[in-house]
């Protein structure tokens, strides 16, 4: 297995690659199919539960470290801010960070988060600072406010990603989806409300 330390690099460089060629977005989408193998039965199946278990996970697996707690509730995930190994590894290097290496966070996520029927406000905050804020809903208005709250908050409206635009495709998937995320959750729904630091 390649360490990490070079994987990244390595990501850096085919990203700046594929930026000179307009070819980051379908990149993007690929990764996001692929991704699916982890988290699309997961998410589908726990929603909001099962992405606390995966990015719980990833946190470990990545020494991710949290610089604001988020929040976990059944209808959403705030992911408070955490400072991004993977950026910071890229910054540290000679060869320097892609300007768009950010962009593939939200460019797989929220292809994923769409088809398993949730919205995402992803502030990239600064493309140049490892540092980021994920947040997920299951009830659109909440996920509206809460964007127009960031950039009320003084947010870049151009580094915020979301799928709000996606509103026929999020709703009918949720409905899809709804017999067996209640299936493997209970009619109560997940207990999980809290702090998405804590274990």
């Amino acid at each position: 297995m390649i360490p990490s330390d070079h994987f990244v690099r390595f990501y850096n460089e085919v990203f700046k690659f594929l930026d000179k060629k307009n070819g980051l977005e379908d990149y993007y989408l690929e990764i996001s199919r692929h991704q699916e193998h982890h988290c699309l039965d997961l998410f589908s199946r726990k929603g909001i539960a099962g992405m606390k278990e995966y990015w719980g996970m990833i946190a470990k697996e990545e020494n991710i470290i949290q610089n604001k707690k988020g929040f976990v509730s059944d209808t959403k995930m705030l992911s408070g801010s955490s400072i991004c190994p993977s950026l910071t590894k890229n910054l540290d290097n000679d060869a320097g960070a892609c300007e768009k290496y950010c962009c593939h966070c939200p460019g797989w996520v929220i292809p994923i988060f769409t088809k398993t029927g949730f919205y995402c406000v992803y502030d990239l905050i600064n493309l140049l600072e490892p540092t980021c804020s994920m947040n997920v809903f299951a009830i659109r208005e909440e996920a509206e406010e809460f964007k127009q709250q960031r950039i009320a908050n003084g947010a870049k409206p151009e580094l915020i990603y979301d799928n709000l635009d996606k509103t026929d495709e999020v709703e009918a998937n949720k409905e899809r989806l709804r017999p067996i995320r209640d299936a493997a959750l209970g009619a109560g729904g997940a207990d999980c409300k809290r702090l998405f630091a804590d274990g």
